[in-house]
C-alpha cells in the first residue's frame, strides 16, 4: 500500500471518528473503527508523523502527498484533545448529580483523589500492571453452569481482612450482546483501580444467548449478588454494601439488577436473599428494551435483535417480557443512588436511551442520579486504558467512593442518635445482647 492510500484510509478513519458514519448498515463497523481510533488517537498521530517523515525524505519534499499526513494528523489532535477535555465533563457530570461540595466532603475522608494516570498504561494500553492487587480466579457462584458459573474476585493483596466494617464491593457485569464475552475481558481498569483503592471487586460470567433466552442472564447476576452475600467476607468485603457497574449489556443488567431489588421472578430457588444494591454506574448501557422512546435505533435492536437472538419472542404479540427487560420502565423510589456514563458518538446505542433513562430516574427517585455525555466517544471506550478511559475509572471511583462515605455515615450518625435517644440503661441493654 503506498503512501497515499494509507493516508486516505487514515482520513477516513479519523473522519469516522469525529463523526461516525449515519445509517444502521455502518454502525458496527463505524463503532469499532472510530472507538480504537478515538481512544488511540496519539499512537496513530505518532504512526503518522513517522509515516510522514520518511514519505518525505523518499521524495526529496518533491510530493505534496505529505500535506494530508498533517492534515491528518491535525484532525487526530482534535480527537485527543477531545478525550483529554473529558475530565472536565466528568467533574461537571458529578457535580450536578452529587453537589458542588461533594469533592470537598470526600477529601474529608480521602487523600488520593486525583486524575492522574501512569504514562505507561497510555503508551501501552494494553498491558494493565496495578501493583498492590491480587486476583481469586473461576471460583463457582452457580454449580451446573460450568464456566459460565464462575466468577473472579480481585481484591488488595496480602490479606483477606477487610476490618471491622469490611470493604466495599464493586459487582462488575462483563457486556457483549448478551451472547458473548468473558469475565476478564472488560472492566479491568476500573476493578484493578478499585481493588488498589482497598475494595472487593466481582467479575462474573453468566449465560448467554442462544443457549438461554432473557431473562436467565439476569437471573445469573443476581446469583453472584447472593453468592457475594455469603460468600464476600472471606475475602475482606463487606455483604452489606454491594455497588454493582457493567459496560452495554453489562450496563443494561447492571441497571436492571439495582432495579428489580429481591424480585423473586429473578430469584429463582433463592427468594429470601437481599439483592438489594447500594450503587450502580452503568457504562453505555441499553436501556430501552421495549423501544418506548419510539426511536427507530430502539425499534431496530428490539426487532431485529432481541426478539430474535435473546429474548426469542415477538414483541408484536406480547411485548411485556420487552417490557420488563428495560431499565427505563423499572425506574422507581426504590432506586438507588445511579451514575450513568455515555458516549456522545456511541453508534450501537443511541445516547438518546441514557438521556430518557436518566430523566426517568431523576423524576422517580430522590437518590442522587449523576450524568455524564461524553462528546466524540464510541461505545466500548473504557475497556483497556486510554486517556478518556482513565477519567472514566477516576470518575466512577469518586462517585463510588462518594456512596461508601455517605453509606458508612448514615450508619455512624444513626448508630450516634440511637445511643442518644435509647432510654434503656447500659445493664438492660447488656441483658438483651443488644
Amino acid at each position: 500500500m503506498s503512501y497515499l492510500s494509507r493516508q486516505l484510509v487514515t482520513s477516513a478513519l479519523a473522519a469516522n471518528a469525529i463523526k461516525p458514519v449515519p445509517g444502521a448498515a455502518a454502525s458496527v463497523p463505524a463503532m469499532f473503527a472510530g472507538w480504537l481510533v478515538s481512544e488511540l488517537a496519539p499512537h496513530v498521530i505518532a504512526g503518522t508523523l513517522v509515516d510522514t517523515v520518511l514519505e518525505v525524505r523518499r521524495t526529496r519534499g518533491r510530493s505534496a502527498a505529505p500535506l494530508l499526513g498533517l492534515l491528518n494528523s491535525l484532525a487526530l489532535a482534535h480527537v485527543t484533545q477531545q478525550g483529554r477535555r473529558s475530565q472536565a465533563a466528568f467533574e461537571r457530570g458529578l457535580d450536578e448529580g452529587l453537589g458542588g461540595d461533594h469533592l470537598d466532603r470526600l477529601r474529608q475522608e480521602y487523600d488520593d483523589l486525583d486524575w492522574r494516570t501512569p504514562l505507561r498504561q497510555l503508551v501501552w494500553p494494553f498491558r494493565l500492571p496495578v501493583p498492590g492487587v491480587e486476583v481469586v480466579k473461576d471460583l463457582t457462584y452457580a454449580p451446573g453452569h460450568g464456566r459460565r458459573g464462575r466468577l473472579d474476585v480481585y481484591r488488595p493483596e496480602g490479606g483477606t481482612e477487610g476490618g471491622a466494617q469490611g470493604r466495599p464491593v464493586l459487582l462488575q457485569v462483563h457486556g457483549g450482546a448478551w451472547t458473548i464475552g468473558e469475565k476478564d475481558h472488560q472492566g479491568l481498569p476500573l476493578m484493578k483501580h478499585m481493588a488498589s483503592r482497598g475494595w472487593v471487586c466481582v467479575a462474573p460470567n453468566y449465560r448467554l444467548s442462544p443457549r438461554v433466552a432473557f431473562p436467565e442472564h439476569l437471573v445469573d447476576v443476581k446469583r453472584a449478588i447472593a453468592w457475594i452475600r455469603e460468600n464476600i467476607a472471606e475475602h475482606g468485603g463487606d455483604p452489606s454494601f454491594v455497588a454493582i457497574t457493567g459496560g452495554s449489556a453489562g450496563g443494561h443488567l447492571a441497571a436492571l439488577a439495582a432495579l428489580t431489588p429481591n424480585d423473586p421472578e429473578y430469584q429463582p430457588g433463592f427468594e429470601d436473599v437481599d439483592t438489594t444494591l447500594q450503587a450502580a454506574v452503568p457504562f453505555y448501557g441499553v436501556y430501552d428494551f421495549a423501544g418506548v422512546t419510539g426511536s427507530k435505533a430502539a425499534l431496530r435492536m428490539r426487532d431485529r435483535f432481541l426478539a430474535r437472538r435473546v429474548l426469542f419472542s415477538d414483541p408484536e404479540e406480547d411485548l411485556e417480557p420487552f417490557e420488563k427487560g428495560s431499565p427505563l420502565l423499572r425506574v422507581g423510589p426504590h432506586a438507588p443512588p445511579f451514575y450513568v456514563i455515555h458516549g456522545a458518538n456511541d453508534t450501537l446505542v443511541e445516547v438518546a436511551q441514557a438521556r430518557a433513562f436518566v430523566a426517568a430516574l431523576r423524576e422517580a427517585t430522590d437518590q442522587p442520579v449523576a450524568y455524564t455525555e461524553l462528546a466524540g466517544t464510541q461505545h466500548a471506550f473504557d475497556v483497556f486504558p486510554s486517556v478518556r478511559s482513565q477519567h472514566s475509572v477516576r470518575s466512577a471511583e469518586r462517585f463510588l467512593r462518594w456512596a461508601w462515605a455517605s453509606r458508612t455515615g448514615e450508619q455512624t450518625h444513626a448508630a450516634a442518635d440511637w445511643e442518644r435517644s435509647d432510654p434503656i440503661d447500659d445493664t438492660a441493654r447488656e441483658g438483651s445482647g443488644r
